[in-house]
């Protein structure tokens, strides 16, 4: 009986008039999102490689090391093509030189803004919105549908245990649903690998899971479609119910937990902590200049009772270099202590936001897809921390060779006579060799590092389909069968 009543919702569902082009219109939506995310994916690429060559280039050129400086890129990842996330929004590169602090710029949404307006049509995104409606459309008549149609009495009038009934509405909804999905799954694959996107073993994996939790997602309106049909005797009731929460859950729910969370945690703007770290920076500067001329007018007194040579004037210059660099490190220190502030404001916010979003299985899909395909939050903290690492490491690379440059190397000499005055002039000006400077590595994330999140918001997912299941077992056991 169980596999006969599987066979009848499959068949129901199959020759349904509305089936055949729903599912044409979203599989080629699936498949045409896909084959937009590699073309976008491969221009990624080629600016990735075009700005990183220009500024290799620029560095190259550079005559002398006081006055370096270089822009360090991020890397575009090929699983932003199903899940793109933050990808299009954080900036895409980031000031690497001594005066400038780790920044990211430049996003693609920043540069052509017309995209930010409709954002990206992702396989995510396809799976969010249109699949999840599909499945309510698919499932909110399954059991009052045939209540008004007369065959669910009909249906009862054998020894049909409800719980088989119900179970086999479950599966044959599932499959007749599901299994049509893994075409245009496989066809999007298949393009990834005709297209020839570079994916290493562990992104294959993360892909695969991607898929996992989107059919999970799928699952859970499925169920939740039974479940408003198994609480409700006429389809039309059942249909605007499921509406309703299909807009809570996809629409309202996500957005309304990120502003509750910005009500509830108050952050400071960036531009707030960016004002306190000038003013700051501002104090010290004028402290240190206004130190620096009393120093050089002892100096010049010093100087007029005896001569001066290069050497010793390069010597005062150094020590100014190095108060210069004691001054900008404790500006750096500073402005690490406000921003560590208000990054853990902003994680504190951030995690509420999250929690309460979480309430809305949308949210979870896609906070679960996102972490996958590290296109989350994560994808602008790890560059940045990857970024201040280089930069140090960059910065004393270019102090170790303008100290082994000697004296007057790429600077300009200023001396001073009591009869002629100031004097300025070039100090050694010969090309530099930049080759052994190290180079950055791209931070890498793997599956095992994100397991915990992913587990989270998996173990969320499944939560809610059991809980719908179960109150689709509790409701159709009292369900009216007249």
């Amino acid at each position: 009986m169980f596999g006969n009543l599987v066979q009848k919702e499959l068949k129901a569902i199959s020759t349904s008039p509305k089936f055949v082009a729903t599912f044409l219109v979203c599989s080629f939506l699936m498949i045409v999102s896909v084959f937009i995310g590699i073309n976008e994916y491969k221009q990624a690429v080629i600016q990735y490689e075009t700005v990183h060559q220009l500024a290799d280039e620029g560095l190259n050129r550079t005559s002398n090391w006081r006055s370096i400086s270089y822009r360090e890129h991020r890397k575009p990842s090929s699983l932003q093509i199903f899940s793109s996330g933050l990808a299009y929004d954080i900036g895409r590169w980031s000031d690497i030189d001594a005066n400038s602090t780790v920044k990211m710029k430049h996003s693609i949404y920043s540069d052509d803004p017309i995209f930010a307006v409709f954002r990206v049509l992702d396989f995510t995104f396809i799976v969010q919105i249109v699949f999840s409606l599909l499945a309510i459309l698919f499932t909110f008549d399954a059991i009052n549908g045939e209540k008004e149609n007369g065959t669910l009495r009909l249906i009862f009038s054998n020894s049909v245990p409800r719980t088989t009934y119900l179970l086999a509405k479950a599966v044959g909804s599932w499959l007749g649903l599901i299994v049509p999905i893994l075409l245009p799954i496989l066809i999007s694959l298949l393009l990834v690998v005709l297209y020839q996107v570079p994916m290493t073993g562990d992104e294959w994996i993360r892909l695969i899971l991607l898929i996992a939790v989107s059919i999970l997602y799928i699952t859970f309106f499925i169920l939740f479609g039974l479940f408003i049909s198994s609480t409700t005797s006429r389809s039309s009731v059942s249909f605007m119910f499921s509406l309703v929460f299909w807009i809570a859950f996809v629409l309202i729910i996500p957005r309304g937990g990120v502003v509750a969370a910005g009500h509830i945690v108050s952050v400071p703007s960036l531009g707030e902590i960016e004002g306190m770290r000038d003013a700051y920076a501002k104090n010290k500067w004028e402290t240190f200049y206004a130190e620096s001329e009393k120093r050089w007018q002892a100096r010049d007194n010093e100087e007029r009772e005896e001569e001066v040579n290069d050497d010793e004037i390069w010597a005062r210059m150094n020590e100014e270099d190095s108060i210069r660099k004691v001054v900008t490190l404790d500006i750096e220190d500073y402005e690490s202590l406000l921003m560590d502030d208000w990054k853990n404001k902003q994680r504190t916010q951030q995690n509420l936001g999250f929690a309460l979003a979480r309430f809305s299985p949308a949210a979870t899909y896609q906070l679960a897809t996102t972490t996958l395909s590290v296109t989350d939050l994560t994808l602008k903290s790890i560059y940045e921390e990857a970024f201040t690492d280089y930069r140090k490491e960059f910065n004393d690379y270019i102090d170790e060779k303008s100290a082994d440059a000697g004296p007057g190397a790429g600077a300009v000499m200023i001396t001073m006579d009591s009869e002629k005055g100031f004097d300025l002039s070039m100090g050694k000006d010969n090309a530099i060799d930049v080759s052994d400077r190290p180079l950055f590595v791209h931070p890498k994330i793997q599956t095992a590092d994100i397991l915990g999140e992913l587990t989270s918001n998996v173990a969320i997912l499944l939560f809610m389909i059991l809980l719908v299941l179960i109150g689709s077992y509790i409701s159709f056991t009292k369900y009216d069968l007249r």
